[in-house]
C-alpha cells in the first residue's frame, strides 16, 4: 500500500535566534509562490535591553503593496520566554505572553510571493528572538524558507 503525503498538513520552517533588527523592516522569511500561514510564533531568547521598542510583522509581496500581519506591540522589557503570535486578523496587535500558554492563530492568512518582514521601531542592542512559521502550500512548488 502506498501512502501519499497529506497536502493540508502544515509544513514548518524555523529561523534561529537573532538580535532584533535595528529600526528597520528586515526580511525574516521568503515566500515562494502562494502559501497559507496557519501559525507564526516568535519567542524571546535574550532579554530586551529596556529601549522603548515595538515590533510587527509585514508581508512584503513581490507584486503589490506591503500588508501588516498585525499592528505593533511594545516589547521594551519583555522577559526571556515571552511568546509572540498573530491572531490571523490583520488589524489585531501582536499577542505577547509570558504565561507559558497563548491562544493559537485563529485564522489562516493567504500570502503571495515575497517576504515576511520583522519591523522594529528602535534599536535594541541585546534583545533576540527566534521564529517558527507553519504553512500549507497553495500551489505546487510553493514554500517558505528563511530569508
Amino acid at each position: 500500500m502506498t501512502y501519499l503525503p497529506n497536502p493540508t498538513q502544515p509544513k514548518i520552517v524555523e529561523r534561529s535566534a537573532a538580535v532584533i533588527p535595528a529600526t528597520t523592516q528586515t526580511p525574516y522569511f521568503t515566500i515562494i509562490g502562494r502559501v497559507l500561514i496557519t501559525q507564526i510564533v516568535g519567542e524571546v531568547t535574550t532579554v530586551m535591553d529596556g529601549t522603548v521598542n515595538s515590533l510587527k510583522l509585514i508581508v512584503n509581496p513581490t507584486v503589490g503593496a506591503d500588508v501588516n500581519l498585525c499592528t505593533a506591540t511594545v516589547i521594551t522589557s519583555d522577559a526571556l520566554g515571552t511568546v509572540y503570535n498573530i491572531t490571523g486578523t490583520l488589524a489585531d496587535a501582536f499577542v505577547a505572553t509570558t504565561s507559558g500558554a497563548v491562544i493559537s492563530q485563529a485564522s489562516a492568512v493567504l500570502v503571495t510571493a515575497g517576504t515576511i518582514d520583522l519591523d522594529a521601531t528602535a534599536t535594541d542592542t541585546t534583545g533576540a528572538t527566534k521564529w517558527t512559521v507553519h504553512y500549507i502550500p497553495i500551489d505546487a512548488g510553493s514554500k517558505v524558507v528563511v530569508a
